[in-house]
């Protein structure tokens, strides 16, 4: 967005045109009127930041409206380079209206930015009943130390940017961790996924079932939230800082999870991969461009050079886990590699299948199933290698290559047939399932 001053003469210009705009639709419509617009100090009126407060305003409206069982009948908004304003004609008596806007103006902080002006349908504005509006920086009425200027315009333009920080920071680091929470509990859910666990079955693990995976689930919300607001405070600086702040974060997470589960391994692979994910979008927070295109390279370049820096010097004779032997013996970079590569098994493979089946009408169960295969194809599973072998899992993929060309979703009764067999082996795909609640939060936050 453009961001520069304004003059008072487009201002002035801006606001005669506001109400023009005004009676236009109180003739058009014959209803009470809202009127939104945000106080900003100084003469920058409007940026990514003060859009994005502004978006998060009319939602909040919006919401308290429908809470309100009040009919909308028209809604506009615009953005100017003399600031962002709405317009709401709503079906319903105007001093309940003008209540319901004072209330969103006093009850929250970044609501001393909102300027909700209501008007009757004959074109009266309503004044405020009660305590006035207070000051920017402190608990004054703002008539007090708005004409004595007791404040710096450097001082009210701070704080005006700090409250639209937090708020519109604090609710999409929460809506990020929302939708990373709903995609594991849909992971586990979606059914009948083979050798995993879902809601028909354990699959091929004795420690768990799904009521552990809904213990876990929830209990990582925190740490999503941590992970967004680290992406949204670092997203000035150097993609590769970022990763050591995940892995701390993750490190605690994984202390939150045992806890949750008893000591179970339900989601430490989902900590890597849903955190960088998290992180990724957060710093994309004022740019409105949270697509999987923009999330998945962004998680790349938190990661460029780990594989090399975590497992360049493992020999045979050094490796320690299943990870390391796999790359010391075959080169097997797993996770690690598919994040320095921005994830391409979930872009170009998991995530386009998921979004096919949903938009064919296929319930997410199927969708969700068919995506899992073709992860397993496009990924090399560390988990069903370190479960079986290096062949095996080669074999299985060549295998379902050939189901997935003849029949791109398969139906329940060969998922289940699939299930028994790698029941059977005592395999679990539980990488590419990781890679699945990925696919499922990208479709989830961008859809």
């Amino acid at each position: 967005m453009t961001v520069r001053e304004v003059t008072l003469m487009e201002v002035l210009d801006n606001r005669e045109a506001r109400v023009r705009r005004q009676q236009e639709l109180l003739n058009t419509y014959h209803t009470t009127l809202i009127c939104f617009t945000l106080n900003i100090p100084g003469p920058v009126k409007n940026s990514d930041l003060i859009h994005a407060g502004f978006r998060l305003g009319c939602r909040m409206l919006m919401d308290l409206l429908n809470a309100g069982r009040i009919s909308v009948v028209f809604q506009e908004s615009t953005s100017l380079v003399t600031g962002c304003e709405g317009f709401f004609a709503v079906d319903a008596d105007p001093e309940q209206v003008k209540q319901l806007c004072v209330n969103l103006e006093d009850s929250i902080p970044v609501g001393r930015l909102f300027d909700l002006d209501v008007f009757t349908p004959d074109g009266k504005k309503l004044d405020r009943h009660g305590a006035p509006r207070k000051c920017l920086i402190c608990d004054q009425p703002a008539r007090v130390c708005g004409p004595v200027r007791a404040h710096s315009a450097a001082q009210l333009r701070a704080k005006a940017e700090e409250l639209l920080e937090d708020a519109v920071f604090s609710d999409r680091a929460n809506a990020i961790a929302a939708k990373a929470v709903q995609a594991l509990l849909y992971e586990v859910c979606v059914s009948p996924k083979p050798g995993l666990v879902d809601r028909l079955g354990r699959g091929s693990h004795e420690d768990m079932d799904i009521y552990t995976f809904l213990a876990s689930a929830p209990a990582l919300q925190p740490y999503f939230v941590r992970c967004a607001r680290i992406g949204m405070d670092t997203r000035a600086d150097a993609p590769e800082t970022v990763l050591p702040k995940l892995r701390f974060a993750g490190q605690l997470a994984e202390g939150d999870m045992f806890r949750a589960t008893d000591g179970v391994n339900t989601h430490k692979g989902a900590v890597f991969t849903m955190g960088l994910a998290c992180a990724a979008a957060g710093r994309l927070v004022l740019s409105g461009q949270d697509t999987p295109e923009e999330i998945l390279p962004l998680c790349a370049a938190m990661t460029q050079g780990l594989t090399q820096r975590e497992l360049g010097h493992i020999t045979p004779e050094t490796a320690r886990t299943a990870g390391e032997r796999l790359y010391a013996q075959h080169g097997i970079t797993g996770i690690r590699g598919q994040a320095e590569q921005g994830f391409p098994a979930v872009l170009s493979h998991g995530l386009p299948v998921l979004r096919q089946g949903l938009s064919m009408g296929l319930s997410m169960d199927r969708a969700g199933c068919a995506a899992l295969l073709a992860l397993i194809t496009a990924a090399d599973d560390t988990n069903l290698i370190h479960r079986g072998s290096r062949g095996l899992q080669q074999s299985i993929q060549s295998q379902l290559r050939a189901l997935l060309e003849q029949n791109p979703f398969p139906e329940p009764q060969i998922l289940a047939q699939l299930d028994e067999a790698f029941v059977e082996q005592h395999l679990s795909p539980g990488g590419s399932a990781d890679l699945l609640a990925l696919c499922l939060f990208l479709h989830l936050l961008c859809d």
